[in-house]
């Protein structure tokens, strides 16, 4: 029978880990709370499930948009551009802003009175180059397919009309 202290209370298959001097223990709860290290720290986890947690990052469009901006300048952003850009209040952007950071897709810093942002790896924006190409042969495909869908059920033209002999004119009756 496991005991009580030996067993985590998220997994009772795992161990707790040694109890951490209170400085410790509050450096690991803000890691956990501010950079998401439990989303990339467990080398249990699947590949596919941190890559999941990835894009959850950019599953929003006002985060996708703030990304866009950020990769789109060539220097640091004051967050008073992405609020105009945006149209969204302080707090909705600085919302999108922490769940851009806990997933290290930007990064942050303050100069005197004003955080500017930036893209924390290069690579983000090859995410949102790949991502734009994929979705314009996604919508190149399906366009197509519409078309295609439309032309086969088109009604006859109208020289299809005065053939009697076209399988698709209706026969006639005698009168």
């Amino acid at each position: 029978m496991r005991g009580r202290s030996t067993a985590s209370p998220s997994d009772p298959d795992r161990p707790d880990p040694a109890p951490a001097p209170t400085g410790q223990r509050d450096v690991r709860d803000r890691l956990r709370r501010d950079v998401g290290i439990e989303d990339f720290s467990d080398a249990h986890r699947p590949l596919y499930e941190v890559k999941a947690n990835l894009f959850k990052g950019v599953s929003h469009p006002v985060r996708v948009r703030i990304l866009e901006v950020l990769a789109a300048s060539p220097d640091d952003v004051p967050v008073a551009d992405l609020i105009a850009d945006t149209g969204l209040e302080a707090s909705h952007v600085s919302q999108h802003l922490s769940v851009l950071r806990r997933h290290n897709l930007v990064v942050a810093e303050r100069r005197a009175s004003q955080v500017f942002y930036r893209l924390a790896f290069p690579e983000v924006a090859d995410l949102l180059a790949v991502s734009r190409s994929l979705l314009v042969k996604i919508l190149e495909r399906t366009h197509d397919q519409l078309t295609s869908t439309v032309n086969s059920a088109a009604p006859p033209s109208p020289a299809h009309a005065r053939n009697p002999t076209h399988p698709t004119t209706p026969t006639q009756s005698p009168r």
